[in-house]
């Protein structure tokens, strides 16, 4: 993968669905193609393969390796139908939900709501949940595909804390638009966040508060890669986005809210993908060992 200028790219942690997973929606959006399929072996959970793909312009990772972490809906990916971009938009949206509802659970009917003329939150068959909005045309412009994270349960009522500290964390970043709850919504509290988005390194994110009894929160399983070029950068997102020490491993951390990351060295796609199965053997045997990761020490195993 040439150096992309998406920085922060969500990963999808799968059973064994890694590859089938990224099929199935690289055939159901617009302009999608899985770019990568490497598989490493002798990890904790057998061979794992590692998928690349893009869905709409947006890039994403998935990885198969094993049963710990399940999918759910306190990550979801917002899609963004524009009539303004899309001239049948409403017949795409119809289309796209109609094959992710194949064995899936509808969270929330497609229907027409007070925010959206036609909207609809499913969770497909693999526990990935998606929400489909035609937009507004006449509103300030997103790209059709935004993660958004949803604060429930303990963490509920912190989504405005959590995009400030992200917004302060993050370079080329800014606040997007923010609705609150009004008064009468009950259980959520008025003045916390019914929808807002923002901006990290050029790319849009979604944050909003539930009150309501939710059966989950944020894991392993949906997290974000952050490419770093040099040490410094790696080192840099460890010490601001680490909270939760027994979290750290192979690249991984969990912040204060619970949403994990992984900081990861821009090169390392590269090395996966381009690598003798020696090359790559070394560099998995290097990375298992590491939590934050070091740049020297895998391109000294990478060379051998």
């Amino acid at each position: 993968m040439s150096k992309t200028n998406q920085l922060i790219v969500p990963h999808l942690w799968y059973d064994k669905e890694a590859k089938e997973a990224a099929e199935f929606y690289s055939s159901i959006f617009p302009d999608s193609k899985i770019t990568g399929v490497t598989t490493i072996h002798n990890t904790p959970s057998g061979d794992s393969d590692i998928v690349s793909f893009e869905l709409w312009g947006q890039k994403f990772m998935a990885i198969s390796a094993g049963p710990f972490f399940k999918i759910n809906p306190s990550i979801s990916f917002i899609v963004n139908f524009d009539p303004s971009r899309e001239k049948d938009a409403r017949e795409k949206l119809n289309e796209v939900w109609n094959k992710l509802t194949e064995a899936g659970t509808v969270l929330m009917p497609l229907d027409k709501y007070p925010f959206s003329e036609r909207f609809g939150w499913i969770q497909d068959k693999y526990g990935l949940s998606w929400q489909l909005i035609l937009t507004n045309p006449e509103a300030e412009e997103r790209p059709a595909i935004v993660p958004s994270l949803l604060f429930v349960g303990d963490k509920c009522g912190k989504a405005e804390e959590a995009i400030r500290f992200y917004l302060s964390v993050f370079k080329n970043s800014k606040q997007g638009l923010i609705a609150r709850y009004p008064k009468g919504m009950e259980p959520d509290k008025e003045g916390t966040i019914m929808s807002s988005d923002f901006m990290l390194e050029n790319q849009w994110f979604a944050a909003m508060d539930s009150a309501h009894e939710h059966k989950f929160s944020f894991n392993e399983a949906i997290s974000f890669m952050v490419y770093c070029d040099t040490q410094a950068e790696i080192d840099y997102y460890w010490e601001e986005l680490s909270a939760v020490p027994e979290a750290e491993q192979c690249g991984w951390l969990k912040d204060q809210f619970g949403v994990s990351w992984q900081i990861a060295p821009s090169g390392m796609d590269e090395m996966m993908r381009k690598g003798t199965p020696e090359q790559l053997a070394r560099v998995t045997k290097a990375f298992l060992k590491m939590k934050k990761f070091d740049l020297l020490e895998l391109q000294r195993a990478y060379k051998g």
